[in-house]
């Protein structure tokens, strides 16, 4: 269960001494003694307006924070009181009641703007309580104080720890509430009856053109338009007869005017409904010490002198608004280069384009946010800052192109010095290789795009650091080429007497071979005729074994006709013997 605080009457939380704000310790050790979530309701306005009687109304009580009647200011500063809220469980409703603006007797309003920024700053819920009607002044005046709060907030951001996003102001705004006292018009345009919220955004309502002056018009319209998103307005009448009004306090609801009592039980419950806790950026849930920790931030920060101070709120706004102009023409500026610029860019002129084409977006920014420049100071000052900062890309395209082409010469010639490192160009002929390679990397490194203005610059510089290299090779190239000759030389001479020694020995074979082939053939010849003579042996031989053939069978035909001629003899020989025979047997 969270803690509550029971608070029986406001105490002051910020103490207004001579015109110094400072932070009241004992106020803040009671807000800080709170863990519940916080909706925080404050009232800003003229004084002796009725701001504290609304208040008191809030919390069920017609007194607690002083409401005085005479013409002199009661309220100093800014008084708090907390209470259980009576619609949000858990929940803690912080009143905040200020100190009335427009004090003759103060006579500060630096004083006033201050306060007003930091009621503005601390709710949830910003009550704005004007008298009669809305017009130029006060609205002036709320978009000033706007505009200062902003400011607060911006040179605050460092010290308010845990808050995401400083940056998103917009988001920190409370809602608006325009509280309209003895409010006497009738709510009506052109015929038409309106209502009070139909109203305020009727004297919100912008004019059509483009001229200074509608722009001026514009001006605070559109900023308490964009910081109050959620706005509402409640118009009262007269409480009471003004007789009465010096015992307001005192007054039972019956002794004051019905209509009166009925437009503060309105409004009473609009705020308890509708209300909202406060929140910081990221969702954040301000509970007690986060409120300690905004109240003292900001009262330190206006304490060290960080708003403006002047008597003129037109010329502060003007500070304001064109200081904050041209950061934003800055922070325009910054995201379309960041988007748009590629850097390293090829040329300077693609560079300078991009930043004249950006720089005349930013003008144009800061001229529709611009408020009063005079003499264009600021306008001035924004085109010192932009020159600077087309010197600062400038600077950084030309470190982007020299870290590029830097990395890409590495990249394309490292292979090469490492080939350099392992003697592969150490040797005749190797400059020429080197050289030859160095060109194809080069033709390379000209290829690759996004290298910048520093290309040819980076190139010949590193170029000029490896022309040591080069000439090494060379001197090496020509030391071995000419030991290479020398040795080509013996090679050639010792080549040649070895082919001399070839053709001798070849001529020496030959003569040998044609010896050989001399002694062969003479040998072949002898055997030739040795074949041949015993061929003309054989043949005589044969010749001879042939007659002896022919003698031999010549004389065996003669001796076969010699016996058979014998044998014929013998054979008549014997027939007649035969033949005797017979016939001496006959006889």
């Amino acid at each position: 269960m969270a803690s509550e605080i029971h608070m029986p009457a406001p105490v002051c939380l910020i103490e207004n001494t001579e015109g110094q704000l400072v932070a009241n310790q004992e106020a803040l050790e009671i807000l800080s003694a709170t863990k519940n979530p916080l909706v925080v309701v404050a009232i800003v306005g003229l004084y002796r307006t009725g701001k504290s009687y609304l208040m008191n109304k809030l919390t069920g009580k017609n007194n607690g924070f002083s409401i005085g009647s005479t013409v002199q200011s009661h309220t100093k500063g800014i008084w708090m009181w907390c209470v259980p809220h009576p619609r949000k469980p858990d929940h803690t409703l912080v009143l905040l009641d200020t100190e009335g603006l427009g004090d003759v007797e103060k006579g500060d309003k630096n004083n006033d703007t201050q306060i007003f920024a930091l009621a503005l700053l601390l709710s949830s819920t910003f009550v704005y309580n004007t008298m009669n009607k809305i017009d130029q002044r006060a609205m002036d005046l709320l978009h000033y104080v706007t505009e200062l709060s902003s400011l607060l907030w911006t040179v605050s951001s460092p010290d308010l720890d845990g808050v995401e996003d400083t940056t998103n102001f917009a988001s920190f705004y409370p809602d608006l509430v325009w509280t309209l006292r003895d409010f006497y018009l009738s709510l009506e345009i052109d015929g038409q009856l309106i209502t009070e919220d139909e109203y305020l955004e009727n004297s919100l309502k912008l004019k059509q053109g483009t001229d200074k002056s509608i722009q001026n018009f514009n001006l605070p319209r559109l900023c308490i338009k964009e910081f109050f998103p959620i706005r509402k307005c409640f118009i009262f009448d007269s409480p009471a007869h003004c007789k009465k009004l010096t015992q307001l306090e005192t007054l039972d609801n019956d002794e004051l005017d019905p209509e009166f009592v009925k437009q503060v039980a309105t409004f009473s419950s609009y705020i308890f409904n509708h209300s909202k806790t406060k929140t910081l950026s990221g969702g954040i849930k301000v509970n007690g010490p986060y409120l300690t920790s905004l109240v003292q931030t900001f009262v330190n920060a206006i304490s060290r002198g960080d708003l403006p101070c002047t008597e003129n709120s037109v010329v502060a706004l003007a500070q304001i608004k064109n200081s904050a102009a041209v950061k934003q023409a800055i922070v325009h500026y910054d995201q379309q280069m960041g988007q748009k610029v590629q850097l390293p860019t090829e040329t300077v002129s693609e560079l300078l384009n991009l930043h004249m084409a950006c720089e005349k977006e930013a003008t144009e920014v800061f001229m529709k946010n611009s408020f009063k420049d005079v003499n264009q100071k600021f306008q001035k000052e924004l085109e010192a800052l932009l020159e600077a900062k087309k010197d600062d890309f400038y600077n950084q395209n030309m470190e982007a192109s020299s870290n590029r082409c830097s990395a890409l010469l590495q990249a394309i010639f490292g292979p090469l010095e490492n080939e350099v490192k392992q003697g592969i160009y150490s040797k005749p002929g190797g400059h020429h290789l080197f050289i030859q390679k160095t060109e194809k990397l080069k033709a390379k490194y000209y290829q690759e795009p996004r290298k910048g203005i520093q290309a040819e610059k980076a190139l010949q510089e590193y170029l000029q650091s490896q022309q040591s290299t080069s000439d090494t090779i060379l001197q090496t190239d020509l030391a071995l080429t000419a030991r290479q000759k020398e040795i080509e030389e013996e090679r050639r001479k010792a080549e040649a007497a070895r082919i001399e020694a070839q053709r001798l020995e070849a001529i020496q074979r030959h003569n040998e071979q044609m010896m050989a082939l001399r002694q062969q053939h003479h040998l072949e010849q002898v055997r030739q005729m040795e074949i041949l003579r015993e061929q003309q042996r054989i043949q005589q031989q044969r010749e001879l074994e042939r007659r002896l053939q022919e003698e031999s069978e010549k004389l065996n035909r003669e001796i076969e006709n010699e016996r058979r001629r014998l044998q014929n003899e013998i054979d008549a020989l014997r027939r007649n013997t035969v033949s005797h025979d017979d016939s001496c047997i006959l006889l």
